[in-house]
């Protein structure tokens, strides 16, 4: 059977690793993120300035999510008004 909404895991005997070998591997996974982020930052930037546009003439940002991704989108999207001063509807989080 074809999956269609998974990747392949090089991680699908975790519970046939030790410790180290379990801690070892969210290391090098960990290490991945900045080299990844790095070759989308022009695209980032890109992001930012277009949402920095709809914002200044009355826009508003949705954070989406399911399970942990939408839990911290909700979280980041209520830490908005206090930290940066904007109202309550501006930046709402939304999960599934």
């Amino acid at each position: 059977m074809k999956k269609t909404t998974e990747q392949n895991s090089n991680y699908d005997d975790l519970q046939e690793m030790s410790v180290l070998e379990l801690i070892q591997n969210i290391n090098r996974e960990d290490k991945s993120v900045p080299n990844i982020i790095e070759k989308i930052l022009p695209d980032i930037e890109d992001l930012i300035h277009q949402v920095v546009l709809k914002m200044n003439i009355g826009g508003r940002l949705f954070y989406m999510g399911a399970g942990t991704s939408g839990r911290l989108g909700i979280l980041d999207s209520s830490e908005c008004p206090p930290t940066f001063g904007v109202s309550h509807d501006r930046v709402i989080g939304i999960i599934a």
